[in-house]
């Protein structure tokens, strides 16, 4: 009867929204470009301009409970967690909400402030919208709290969660800005992680939070450091009880990437972008945290000086004005996240013959980017790994994991 009351009083608030709802999925899901929901996931963070990172110089207090420590961070800036006694965890995110998960079998403190949202551990039967994490989620062995999914199986660029909808195991239950109200009932979802696309879709997160089904927005994707992001790990590991597999994974990371602290820059400089299908060149604004990947591997990034009035992270800029910023770098790396069309040099000078005359094209040093690049946040470190040996080994093709030359 509950269930049934939920249900006819969400049908009610879809009637009340249906236009506006309409319209802001017409404004999302429209793009000239190739790319799905995970590139609007991952350029999402470009909409609002950079912020400053908050203090954790001290842990919130909370009636009843007592500080125990706080988890250490590395590189990561947009989150924090507080472990109290007795297993109580605060989790802050930045310019977002704050979470206190409350041990199984424990009781929510007194007076905690009501902007607070409580969460019950174990967190489980997770709805994830935000397909950049699942990397994370399946790097700490935690596919088990995940029910659901917004990215059907033709949407991953991976095996990993395509044979865990496959197995039934995990869920479709809507894109992130069309979710399964009913499903997300009928599966006893605990927690909605959305990545920052929700904010364009205010009415279905107030939808799910109607549902007494708690809402987190992600924002890893406001980590200017590549290892911050993959960082996020520890915070959903302390969510999950995973704490140790999640430290663990982000250590063996760190280790590879060790090496390359007191490495010489080669100061070889490299253009990475895509071509829309509106014939511009799009590339990365300069300190967006794929440029930052490629001044840790050891080279310089030939759009540095690019930055963006409107906050995006990428840039678009006509044939001309891109070839005359980058005709002379030294290494061509193609966005394939985005555009997987491009294979090959002829595929290349396919989208615009003005690319034959880039210094790149006639040394044969094109290459391109893994399709997962944004999907498989787990890889940073393998990534600015295979940067390093395609800027310094003679011979990297046969090294490289992630990146493909373009014969």
């Amino acid at each position: 009867m509950e269930k049934t009351k939920k249900i006819l009083a969400l049908l009610l608030m879809l009637c009340m929204v249906m236009c506006f709802s309409l319209t802001a999925c017409g404004s999302n899901e429209s793009s000239a470009d190739p790319g799905t929901d995970q590139q609007e996931e991952a350029d999402d963070q470009s909409q609002q301009e950079e912020q400053q990172s908050e203090s954790s110089s001290s842990a919130p207090e909370i009636k009843g409970l007592t500080f125990e420590s706080e988890l250490e961070k590395v590189y990561a800036e947009q989150f924090n967690v507080y472990r109290y006694e007795g297993g109580y965890k605060y989790f802050h995110i930045v310019e977002g909400d704050d979470f206190l998960l409350v041990p199984e079998g424990g009781e929510v403190p007194e007076g905690l402030d009501e902007s607070v949202i409580v969460l019950q551990a174990p967190v489980q039967n997770i709805y994830l919208a935000a397909t950049a994490q699942m990397a994370l989620f399946l790097s700490m062995d935690g596919a088990d709290s995940i029910r659901m999914t917004s990215l059907k199986q033709d949407g991953w660029t991976y095996d990993e969660p395509k044979k865990l909808l496959d197995d039934g195991k995990m869920l479709f239950a809507g894109k992130y800005s069309e979710p399964d109200y009913e499903m997300l009932l009928d599966e006893d979802c605990g927690l909605a992680i959305e990545s920052t696309m929700i904010y364009h879709s205010p009415e279905v997160k107030e939808m799910i939070e109607d549902l007494d089904i708690p809402v987190m927005v992600d924002r890893s994707s406001y980590e200017s450091n590549p290892l911050g992001r993959m960082e996020w790990i520890k915070f959903y590991g302390e969510l999950i009880g995973k704490e140790e597999e999640a430290k663990a994974f982000f250590d063996a990371q760190m280790e590879e990437v060790k090496s390359l602290e007191d490495f010489t820059n080669t100061e070889k400089t490299v253009a990475f972008f895509y071509i829309t299908t509106d014939g511009k060149a799009n590339v990365r604004r300069g300190d967006d945290y794929i440029p930052t990947m490629i001044e840790m591997a050891g080279a310089r990034y030939i759009f540095k000086d690019i930055t963006s009035d409107t906050g995006h992270s990428t840039v678009p800029m006509t044939m001309e004005a891109f070839y005359d910023m980058a005709r002379d770098a030294d290494y061509i790396i193609y966005n394939a996240s985005i555009d997987g069309s491009v294979t090959t040099l002829e595929d290349l000078i396919a989208k615009d013959p003005i690319m034959s005359e880039m210094k790149a094209v006639k040394e044969n040093n094109c290459w391109s980017s893994g399709g997962s690049m944004y999907q498989r946040t787990d890889i940073a470190g393998d990534m600015i790994m295979d940067f390093h040996i395609l800027f310094t080994d003679e011979d990297p093709e046969s090294k490289l994991q992630f990146i493909t030359k373009l014969n």
